[in-house]
């Protein structure tokens, strides 16, 4: 009786040795110190909007924070790209940037989340929406969408999406009704689409589709620009409130004085754009008012 007795306190005792166990088990598992490791204090993330894919975007802008590592070395600066508009945006609300380049109405808007607009891209002229057909197709005129589906990259891409709409709804489209608007995820995707036939008609903008035709010949061969639309002030440059102003002031001299050195314009070349300039919250007054405009006649928009 006394040896069934110590067997069964032995039993429950093994019992609670692994429930314990496991509980430490379950613990340790659930907690994970790369989710709470604190920055460094001179780090500092450089968000570019998802222009083109993760990959493609580390590629083109790498090379910039490349640059100014060497040249600021008692800050270390952190590209980090975002897979769709939606992420990047959490991250650029939430402040998680110390510099940023966001889209013009990325821009504006970021104003009211703690930034500061301090530069852009140049070349304003490019900064427009296409919208591209397969030359195979038979939409010659705005009004041959009607009942049709047509790509952008997101519902919150200036160029490539609000600008087209805007186009479309001034040449006898109600972007509303007459049309299926399929918000895709990426530039790239959008161009892909029409090359694919899922959709009759895709937005874009000239940078990525430049880029598009340099990779991918064949394909944009099978591809062509139908409509275009006029052009607003670039993507501009922001950096958060509560960096210190000298560092902020080196970041955007040498941003802008990148056109003035071999290394700089080719960095440049690969974007492809001819400079980065000063800018101000009054440069994008342009973007404000296109954004009242379309606001106002096709979808409301915060800004």
């Amino acid at each position: 009786m006394v040896c069934i007795i110590g067997k069964s306190v032995k039993y429950l005792l093994m019992l609670m040795l692994m429930l314990l166990s496991a509980c430490g088990k379950s613990d340790e598992s659930a907690y994970q110190p790369g989710l709470n490791r604190a920055k460094s204090a001179n780090e500092y993330v450089v968000g570019i909007h998802p222009l083109h894919n993760p990959q493609r975007l580390m590629e083109v802008y790498g090379p910039l924070v490349d640059y100014m590592n060497k040249a600021i070395p008692d800050a270390h600066f952190k590209l980090e790209a975002s897979r769709n508009y939606e992420e990047y945006e959490k991250k650029l609300y939430a402040g998680h940037f110390a510099f940023a380049m966001p889209n013009p109405y990325q821009t504006v808007r970021s104003v009211r989340h703690g930034y500061r607009i301090f530069g852009k891209m140049g070349d304003d002229e490019v900064f427009r929406g296409i919208i591209l057909v397969r030359r195979d197709s038979h939409i010659r005129k705005v009004t041959d969408l009607k009942g049709l589906a047509v790509s952008y990259p997101a519902a919150t891409a200036l160029a490539a999406t609000m600008m087209p709409q805007y186009y479309l709804h001034t040449h006898g489209i109600d972007v509303n009704r007459d049309i299926k608007n399929m918000y895709v995820g990426s530039q790239e995707s959008s161009i892909l689409n029409v090359y694919q036939g899922r959709v009759a008609a895709g937005a874009t903008w000239l940078v990525p589709w430049k880029a598009f035709v340099l990779e991918h010949p064949e394909m944009a061969s099978q591809l062509q620009v139908q409509w275009q639309t006029e052009s607003l002030p670039n993507n501009g440059w922001v950096v958060r409130a509560d960096i210190a102003a000298p560092l902020a002031d080196q970041f955007a001299q040498l941003l802008f004085g990148m056109n003035l050195s071999g290394q700089g314009r080719a960095i440049l070349s690969r974007m492809p754009i001819s400079c980065f300039e000063p800018a101000t919250d009054a440069t994008y007054r342009p973007v404000r008012d296109f954004l009242a405009k379309y606001s106002s006649e096709i979808r409301k928009v915060s800004y």
